[in-house]
C-alpha cells in the first residue's frame, strides 16, 4: 500500500472546518467507516444549503449513473440562481475515468462543491489525481471505528440525544448488533423510540426491544446451545442469517462464549464473585449464571470438540464460498453432538 495514505488527513479535519464554517470547493471521502462518510456528508450539505437558491442547483449521481466528464461538466456550469451547486457523487470507485478528475481540481470553479463518495479504502494513492487532491487538502479518509472507541461512541451518541448508557450495556448492544455505525445507530434510535422519556439505557430494555421487534439476538443462541436445545439453537442461527448477521460474527462471538465457558471452574476453584467472574470472562452479569450452568453440561471433552468445530467453521467459511446456512448448521450439530 502507498506509503502517501499516511498525508491523507482524517475526515474528522474535514467536519472541524466544515464546523468552522469553511466550505471547500472538492471533498473527496473515502475509507471502511461508512457511517463517517455519510455523517461527513449530512454536515456538507447542511453548511452548503444556504448557498443553493434553486432546487435545481443540488444533484445526486452514482457511480454507474453517468461518467465522470459528465459530472465534471455539470460541475462546471454555472448554478440556476446566484449563490453555489451542489453535485455529489456516490460509488466513485466504480468511475472508470477517474484520471480526467486532476484537470478539475487543479482549478475547480468556486460556485461549485463537489462532493466523491468512495466506500472502501484506496490501495494506490501514487496517481496524479490523486496527489493533486492530496496537494490541494480535497482528500479525507476514515477507518472503521472499533473496540473501546466504538464503546465511547455508542456512550456520547446516547448522551447526546438525553439517554444514558453505560458502557456494559453498550458492549451488549455491540455484541448483538455488530460493529457497523449505521446499524448501531439505526438500533439506538430504536430503544430511543421505545424508551420514550426514560433517561437510561438499561439491559432489559434491549432485551425487551429485541423481544418487542421479535428479534433474535446472539445471545439467544448461545442460550439455547448452553442448553443443549439443538433443535431451537439451529432455528434461532437461521434465523440470525435471515435478519443479516455475518457467519464470521456469529463464530466469533461463539468462540468468546465457549471461551468463557472455559473458565467458569478456574473462577469458581478461586472463589472469584460472580459480579467480576462475569468481567473476567467477557460478559454481563446477567448472563453469567447461564456460563455457570452450561459449563455444568459441558465436560472438558466436549470442550476441545467445540473449538474443534468452531476452528473448522471458521476455516471454511473464510477459505470456501460454501453457503453460509450449511456452515452454521453444521457447526451448530457438531457442538451439539
Amino acid at each position: 500500500m502507498s506509503k502517501i495514505k499516511f498525508n491523507v488527513p482524517s475526515i474528522n479535519q474535514a467536519v472541524k472546518n466544515l464546523q468552522q464554517g469553511k466550505l471547500l470547493p472538492v471533498y473527496y471521502l473515502f475509507g471502511e467507516d461508512s457511517y463517517g462518510i455519510q455523517s461527513c456528508l449530512e454536515l456538507i450539505e447542511n453548511k452548503a444549503k444556504p448557498f443553493l437558491v434553486s432546487d435545481f442547483d443540488k444533484e445526486i449521481f452514482y457511480g454507474d449513473d453517468k461518467s465522470l466528464s459528465e459530472v465534471l461538466d455539470l460541475a462546471s456550469t454555472f448554478p440556476f440562481g446566484s449563490g453555489k451547486k451542489l453535485i455529489i457523487l456516490k460509488e466513485f470507485e466504480k468511475i472508470r475515468d477517474k484520471k480526467i478528475l486532476s484537470n478539475y481540481v487543479k482549478d475547480p470553479p468556486d460556485f461549485t462543491i463537489l462532493v466523491l463518495l468512495h466506500n472502501g479504502n484506496i490501495v494506490n494513492l501514487d496517481t496524479k489525481f490523486y496527489k493533486e487532491l492530496i496537494t490541494k487538502n480535497f482528500i479525507y479518509t476514515t477507518n472503521s471505528v472499533k473496540g473501546k472507541n466504538l464503546i465511547d461512541w455508542l456512550i456520547n451518541y446516547s448522551e447526546s440525544k438525553g439517554k444514558i448508557l453505560n458502557s456494559e450495556n453498550a458492549q451488549i448492544l455491540l455484541d448483538i448488533v455488530g460493529e457497523n455505525r449505521n446499524s448501531l445507530k439505526a438500533q439506538l434510535e430504536k430503544i430511543f423510540t421505545y424508551l420514550g422519556e426514560t433517561k437510561k439505557i438499561t439491559l432489559k430494555n434491549i432485551r425487551s426491544l429485541s423481544t418487542h421487534l421479535k428479534e433474535y439476538s446472539i445471545f439467544d443462541l448461545q442460550s439455547n446451545i448452553g442448553k443443549k436445545d439443538k433443535a431451537a439453537s439451529l432455528k434461532i442461527a437461521l434465523e440470525l442469517l435471515e435478519q443479516g448477521a455475518e457467519p464470521v460474527f456469529i463464530i466469533y462471538m461463539l468462540t468468546r462464549y465457549f471461551t468463557g465457558i472455559s473458565r467458569v471452574n478456574e473462577l469458581i476453584e478461586k472463589k472469584i464473585p460472580n459480579q467480576a467472574a462475569a468481567k473476567i470472562v467477557g460478559t454481563h452479569p446477567y448472563y453469567y449464571k447461564e456460563y455457570l450452568k452450561a459449563r455444568k453440561l459441558f465436560s472438558d471433552k466436549d470442550l476441545y470438540n467445540v473449538f474443534q468445530a468452531l476452528l473448522k467453521a471458521d476455516v471454511i467459511i473464510k477459505t470456501t464460498s460454501t453457503d453460509s446456512k450449511s456452515v452454521v448448521s453444521v457447526l451448530i450439530a457438531e457442538i451439539l453432538q
